[in-house]
């Protein structure tokens, strides 16, 4: 195995703490005679572990040694697969580097674990290559990233050389794009400065726009706005405001999961981050994807000042915001920061020589969202109608009647009709009926 992995060129940079350089390293030693079988195996034993664990985090199964190898060549940012992602493949010198190392890792997806096994009185390799995994919920684990990894895997084990592995993995790269933003939709921020990174959110809900009953206008304006943006068209960003559990931030999520078959994904951030938010646009502004920057309850109080590093990268700032970006913000305030009436009052009521710029400064902010809207709360009748749908679709068997009048009750004891009170009736029901 060590013979191998030392001629990798364009997929090199795993890093020597990698389960396939350590078992590399693990190959060298054996082949050498230069380690203890006792420290042999155990050393084997605890990239096994890592093994397992890898595949319970993201649900591999079968061939778990494929898997894995697969997993590094889809993940694997380097010149070449980025370059791939963004204008697909296409002649030039690089191919000859990539289909060597492509061959190399067709010979160790057929690499024979035998020898090793039967000298050191070891199964564990033969158990991995037919593994059944205990099965799992899919929230425990992400369903999109597994089946791609898997369906690389068992194309890769069909190939027939290096030929067919160059196509199967640049044609990934060119549907799919490279690395964790090419398996995941969603995602949230680590870190900060020079420690910033991006962390995959693997149980996102699986919310469609039809869950949404009603605000069928919101929602064109929604998806439209979105595929222009998706279109390379102009597009701006946009401000979903209005009353509590109306479906803002449903919205967001559900257009994200509509379209991140066509490269569109998101990256959730709180208000604590937005002194980063330069730098993450600096890491995907050059990447073969839309992305939509989500803030979920964007407001602020008179002390907070984070909205004017938001609003240097919405538009005044000296780099302009890159065309593959967009904010998508929800709400309860139409003008985000919160206002006082010393805010509208003269010079002499409020202490401030300039009180009108004062507020101008307030709403310019909310200025800056080309699009925004508005998502009021039901009426009675709308709130009965969103029950009954709900209801329909969950096929309770419960007369109409009787359930807008269960849902009458239902809101006295919680005051304000919206959808999401709606929903909270019916998880009650079908609580009661399970």
């Amino acid at each position: 195995m060590y013979q191998l992995t030392s001629k990798l060129l364009m997929y090199s940079d795993f890093g020597a703490d990698s389960i396939l350089m350590r078992l590399s390293d693990i190959f060298r030693d054996w082949e050498a005679g230069s380690c203890a079988k006792e420290a042999l195996i155990s050393r084997i034993y605890a990239e096994v572990r890592r093994l397992l664990d890898l595949a319970t985090d993201y649900g591999f199964n079968d061939n778990l040694w494929h898997n894995y190898l697969a997993f590094l060549l889809i993940n694997d940012e380097n010149p070449f697969s980025l370059t791939c992602e963004k204008a697909g493949a296409s002649d030039g010198s690089a191919n000859h580097f990539a289909k060597n190392d492509f061959a190399i890792f067709k010979a160790l997806f057929d690499f024979d674990f035998g020898p090793i096994e039967r000298d050191l009185g070891i199964d564990c390799f033969s158990v991995l290559s037919d593994y059944r995994a205990i099965p799992k919920k899919k929230g425990i684990y992400n369903q999109n990233v597994s089946d791609r990894v898997r369906a690389v895997s068992r194309a890769i084990e069909q190939a027939a050389d290096a030929d067919a592995v160059f196509r199967i993995v640049t044609g990934f790269y060119r549907d799919w794009g490279v690395g964790m933003l090419g398996l995941n939709r969603a995602f949230r921020i680590a870190g900060t400065g020079d420690t910033l990174s991006l962390v995959p959110i693997n149980n996102m809900d699986q919310v469609v726009l039809s869950d949404l009953v009603g605000y069928e206008s919101q929602k064109r304006e929604l998806v439209a706005n979105t595929e222009a943006f998706l279109e390379g068209k102009i597009a701006n960003n946009v401000l979903l405001y209005g009353d509590s559990g109306t479906g803002k931030s449903t919205s967001i999520k559900a257009i994200v999961n509509q379209y991140w078959d066509r490269g569109l994904r998101m990256i959730e951030i709180y208000k604590h981050q937005f002194k980063d938010l330069s730098g993450i646009i600096a890491r995907i502004k050059n990447r073969n994807y839309r992305f939509i920057i989500y803030m979920d309850d964007l407001s602020f109080e008179e002390f907070e000042i984070e909205y004017k590093f938001l609003k240097a990268v919405i538009e005044g700032g000296v780099e302009t915001r890159p065309e593959n970006v967009l904010i998508y913000a929800t709400s309860n305030r139409r003008h985000l920061i919160k206002e006082s009436f010393d805010d509208r009052s003269d010079m002499q009521h409020s202490g401030d020589v300039h009180a009108s710029e004062t507020m101008e400064e307030k709403l310019s902010l909310a200025n800056r969202f080309g699009v925004s809207i508005l998502f009021m709360r039901p009426s009675r009748q709308e709130f009965y109608d969103i029950v009954l749908e709900l209801a329909h679709r969950q096929q309770l068997g419960i007369p109409d009647d009787v359930l807008t009048a269960e849902a009458s009750r239902w809101e006295i004891r919680h005051p304000g009709v919206s959808g999401r009170l709606a929903q909270q009736f019916i998880n009650h029901l079908l609580g009661q009926k399970e």
